[in-house]
């Protein structure tokens, strides 16, 4: 599981530190700097997937340009990763040169939780490293004390998506797999309605659009699709007004390749009506696309939501906070959410204050900084006069 995050001159920020818990709440006004949060766990995934890191930077939000802080001449994203407890730290800098993006250092610790010490298992060999070179020499880590192997690797891709593939010791690619997996299996969701309403091809995993749900139910084996349609069912029941009887997928057209969403709705008197998700609304599309996510998500991954609540309805709140909670903890995903609404925050309960972080502008020069609330001063205090969710209001925080 993937504990903390640290950002270093990655967009607005110049150096920050997000934990990660079960479920972690981020909060913030517009333009303070939520979304490169966001964008930063994206980097990430997609580096240890050994997409090239000039490749990335032309599809993240911003593109090369935004992505190292002005002023800056690298940007560095750390993650702590729990191994059985003890702590793998994972490090990876870029730098702009020559008008494209490219890793200028990369480096794995491990720290052991019962000596708390700490051992280099690979990192960029700095005094042979060229900028304009297109190779970048890394030292691994050897059994023998003060014995290394070094090696020249690609500098677009990262030594942590190559790792498979190098001779190097059992100690060192079993860590460097672990984190790898880790990063490999972050979920960056963000529901479109629109792409749900559509006739799609059978699909064997969800798409972070959710536009391929029809897809993914009616292409599981039966048993298996009865299941999850049920569960579906049970946590979207009480979203909308009228009750939910059921929530399925068929196969459709000749060769039974695509697939379409359909909702059993029952209104005054019993009466009942079938609907396909071109009647849906946007609000209960999302939330399906939430639970499906959880239902499906891999054992161990991390599920990131930005604006959880879009398009629903302040009083499910605690019903969306529920599913996010059991859902969350049955499947063993951990969890992050962005959010604006303050409704949703106070349905979270005090209890959740120590896992909700505040995203805020530094006065001195404008850099975004990540604050845990519970450390906030006068806290308390604040609270006496109302909630969170009354704080966020009024700009409080």
């Amino acid at each position: 599981m993937i504990k903390e995050l640290w950002l270093q001159d990655w967009k607005s920020f110049e150096k920050s530190r997000l934990y990660i818990d079960p479920l972690t709440f981020v909060i913030g006004t517009n333009a303070s700097g939520k979304s490169n949060i966001l964008d930063a766990l994206s980097f990430l995934c997609d580096s240890a997937k050994g997409i090239p890191v000039n490749e990335i930077a032309q599809h993240t939000r911003g593109g090369l340009d935004w992505m190292i802080r002005k002023g800056a001449d690298e940007f560095r994203l750390t993650l702590i990763v729990e191994d059985d407890g003890d702590d793998l730290t994972y490090t990876l800098a870029c730098r702009k040169y020559d008008k494209s993006l490219q890793i200028s250092f990369e480096s794995l610790e491990w720290t052991s939780s019962k000596t708390k010490k700490t051992r280099m298992l690979f990192a960029t060999d700095s005094a042979y490293e060229e900028p304009a070179s297109p190779a970048i020499p890394i030292r691994f880590y050897q059994e023998k004390r003060g014995k290394q192997k070094r090696m020249d690797l690609n500098r677009q891709t990262t030594a942590l998506s190559q790792m498979e593939n190098l001779v190097v010791i059992k100690r060192v690619k079993e860590a460097a797999l672990l984190v790898q997996n880790a990063m490999k299996n972050i979920f960056i969701l963000n529901p479109i309605p629109n792409h749900m309403r559509d006739y799609v091809q059978l699909a064997e995993r969800l798409n972070p659009d959710a536009g391929n749900i029809a897809g993914l139910l009616a292409g599981m084996k039966p048993e298996m699709q009865q299941q999850v349609e049920k569960e579906l069912t049970e946590y979207v029941r009480p979203l909308p007004e009228k009750d939910i009887k059921r929530i399925w997928a068929e196969k459709v057209g000749r060769f039974e390749s695509d697939a379409m969403l359909y909702c059993e709705e029952e209104w005054v008197n019993g009466e009942k009506i079938e609907i396909d998700a071109r009647s849906m609304s946007d609000g209960t599309l999302r939330f399906i696309a939430i639970v499906m996510a959880l239902l499906t998500g891999k054992e161990g991954s991390l599920m990131v939501i930005e604006e959880v609540d879009n398009g629903l309805h302040p009083s499910r709140a605690q019903e969306l906070v529920n599913v996010l909670k059991q859902l969350g903890g049955k499947s063993q995903i951990d969890i992050i959410c962005t959010t604006h609404n303050p409704v949703l925050i106070d349905a979270l309960g005090r209890d959740m204050i120590p896992f909700i972080s505040y995203v805020t502008r530094s006065e001195e020069n404008g850099c975004s900084l990540i604050s845990l609330l519970e450390d906030k001063q006068n806290l308390a205090k604040l609270m006496a006069q109302g909630s969170v969710g009354d704080l966020m209001t009024e700009d409080a925080l």
